[in-house]
């Protein structure tokens, strides 16, 4: 969801390029994470479960995300979708989190 709204509004900025648009969604959710991360020893036991699966998945969306840059045109684009997917999957599972918290 966030991704997606993300990519709505970002194709109205045209000379913002994908790889722009991916670094500041980045940049979003690692704030997002950082955020909860600090907030999470204090957390119940059910949540530090799936904040586990979390950093599991956050892990590997940096991971695909660093090797993005060397990749063609045409494989970064599957790249693309499959950060959007990952991408609002964790921001959906952060604002979970964060409503549990209170």
């Amino acid at each position: 969801m966030i991704y997606a709204l993300y990519r709505h509004h970002a194709n109205g900025l045209g000379a913002m390029n994908e790889a722009s648009r991916h670094a500041q969604m980045m940049e979003k959710l690692r704030q997002e994470r950082d955020e909860l991360r600090l907030k999470m020893h204090l957390g119940k036991a059910e949540l530090k479960e799936e904040w586990e699966t979390l950093e599991h998945k956050w892990e590997h969306l940096e991971g695909r995300m660093a090797g993005v840059a060397g990749e063609a045109r045409e494989a970064s684009r599957e790249v693309g979708a499959a950060f959007g997917v990952l991408a609002d999957e964790l921001g959906e599972a952060y604002r979970r989190i964060r409503a549990k918290m209170g």
